[in-house]
């Protein structure tokens, strides 16, 4: 069974990017297309979904207007906003409405695809409990924690292990985990450009994070003298 997927755009090109998405991960189909918001409230009128992938800048109706819509409907889809839209007020406010994610353009596929396997993740511990338990409650609003993350009790070594352990300030496990996953994934030596760009973090970001696995011993360094200006720093997996 997939689940169906209504992606609501009013860009073509970030529609069909979006489409594209979608059908990259196992289980989900895409059900339907619309421009702006009352496209959608028409479509859902007749048709049935399981996921909303809802813009917030949009003719005619925008994705708040819309999304509020949707809940007098009684609608049981869940909502991604996929949007441009990062103010506070914007985001507050979605979250009120109850959206299952908020993905800020431009994201990664890798970041697109945590958000729906935690949709799917959610849906199956609700298919295989018509009652719940704490536990099987707790694991259920633990999936709102669990976007991107990877369990390094299961993949990476104990020094990975401890490095989580106890994290010094400014330093977010999520945000690590992803980092060590990139790098378990590419052997090579990676820039800070080009790990900036794999996970959609800031370069910055992506500096502070290679300084402290340094440290721990988990990633090694070395200077490129061959870039033609300023030498840059390359970082792999230690061995």
């Amino acid at each position: 069974m997939n689940y169906k997927v209504l992606i609501v755009e009013d860009d073509p090109m970030v529609a069909m990017i979006n489409s594209q998405f979608v059908k990259k991960v196992d289980g989900f189909e895409v059900a339907g297309m619309c421009r702006n918001g009352l496209e959608a409230i028409d479509f859902l009128g007749e048709n049935d979904v399981d996921l909303i992938l809802l813009d917030v800048y949009m003719p005619v109706m925008d994705g708040t207007d819309t999304l509020k819509k949707i809940r007098t409907m009684k609608k049981t889809a869940e909502v991604i906003m996929v949007t441009a839209a990062n103010d506070s007020n914007t985001i507050e406010e979605s979250v009120h409405l109850g959206v299952h994610d908020y993905l800020i353009k431009p994201f990664t596929f890798e970041r697109f695809a945590a958000s729906l396997e935690k949709f799917k993740a959610k849906k199956q511990l609700l298919n295989e409990n018509s009652v719940m338990d704490q536990s099987c409650v707790d694991n259920l609003f633990a999936q709102e924690a669990s976007i991107g993350q990877t369990d390094l009790t299961v993949a990476g070594n104990s020094g990975e292990q401890e490095a989580m352990e106890a994290l010094p300030k400014g330093i977010q496990k999520k945000t690590l985990s992803r980092i060590i996953s990139y790098f378990d994934s590419n052997s090579g030596w990676s820039s800070t450009d080009m790990i900036s760009e794999a996970l959609g973090i800031s370069i910055v970001t992506v500096r502070t994070y290679m300084n402290y696995l340094v440290k721990e011993k988990i990633i090694t360094e070395d200077i490129n003298y061959s870039t033609g200006g300023r030498p840059s720093m390359l970082y792999k997996k230690c061995n």
